[in-house]
């Protein structure tokens, strides 16, 4: 069946980088562009950044661009998010989405 599993989520203090991960399987992982979505308390879950299936367009939300980065190694069947100048306001469960399925997300504290 299909699993999307993400990793890499923690604690940090502003400013600080983490490197999210998203381990695919059960489909055709290559096949489809690929997004990290984000919810924080009391929000509505809202779109970080999406990939194309070569990963030669990407795609964020304005309040990340220029800080975090979308990238896929289809070889390995894995999506990652790396996040640098964290602020506390980028706090939220992470949430892996494929073509008809989530992962079960990853929390990111960035606190100090």
């Amino acid at each position: 069946q299909v699993q999307l599993v993400e990793s890499g989520g923690g604690l940090v203090q502003p400013g600080g980088s983490l490197r999210l991960s998203c381990a695919a399987s059960g489909f055709a992982f290559s096949r489809f562009p690929m997004s990290w979505y984000r919810q924080a308390p009391g929000k509505e879950r809202e779109p970080v950044a999406t990939i194309s299936t070569t990963g030669g367009s990407t795609s964020y939300a304005d309040s990340v661009k220029g800080r975090f980065t979308i990238s896929r190694d289809n070889a390995k069947n894995t999506l990652y998010l790396q996040m640098n100048n964290l602020k506390v306001e980028d706090t939220a469960v992470y949430y892996c989405k494929g073509p008809a399925h989530w992962g079960q997300g990853t929390q990111v504290t960035v606190s100090s």
